[in-house]
């Protein structure tokens, strides 16, 4: 799914894989940067603690605005993307949250760029490294998935039903978890 961020010059890619063999996700990016167009950046999620593909692209647009602001924590614009998906101060906790491990089944991609050629190229050279087809569905919410970012993102019950006006609490999780993403810049 291609979206621009037409205020801030950028495009950003999210899709999921289902069951992709990364072993190493820091070799598998490194790997990865030799065949991508200049400029673009990828980062790498668990999708099991994604929330819709709305979760990813808030979390880019917020990672913009903090460069934008000068009030980033990291150096690239695909870490900064990382720490607000997690809602993390540190990149450490962030990649230990929403990173990807040997073991992680379901991965999340968020490829950006200035322009959306470079960023449909960049995200064909991922597809191509990752072995697999492209399945959006891991985006989506099912109900193991709903309780696992419940518990990574500290939702309760009484939060839940406090925000839930209406009869989709999968929605109001995601918006939920989106709310936290932007209260990060809160805490610079």
């Amino acid at each position: 799914m291609l979206k621009a961020l037409e205020e801030y010059g950028k495009f950003v890619e999210i899709c999921g894989f289902r069951k992709p063999q990364i072993n190493d996700a820091k070799a598998f990016l490194d790997t990865l940067s030799k065949d991508l167009p200049a400029g673009v950046e990828v980062q790498l999620f668990n999708a099991d603690l994604v929330a819709t593909w709305q979760h990813l692209y808030f979390a880019a647009l917020n990672a913009l605005v903090a460069f934008k602001t000068n009030r980033s924590l990291s150096k690239s614009l695909a870490v900064e993307s990382a720490l607000y998906a997690s809602a993390q101060r540190q990149i450490k906790k962030a990649i230990e949250l929403i990173g990807i491990k040997p073991e992680t089944e379901n991965v999340a991609v968020m490829v950006m760029g200035s322009d959306a050629f470079s960023v449909e190229t960049g995200f064909l050279a991922v597809a191509k490294r990752m072995g697999v087809e492209p399945d959006e569905a891991v985006l989506e919410l099912s109900e193991a998935k709903t309780q696992k970012i419940r518990s990574a993102f500290d939702v309760s019950d009484v939060e839940l039903a406090t925000v839930s006006s209406r009869s989709d609490v999968r929605q109001t999780l995601v918006d939920l978890v989106v709310e936290r993403v932007a209260l990060l810049s809160t805490q610079l």
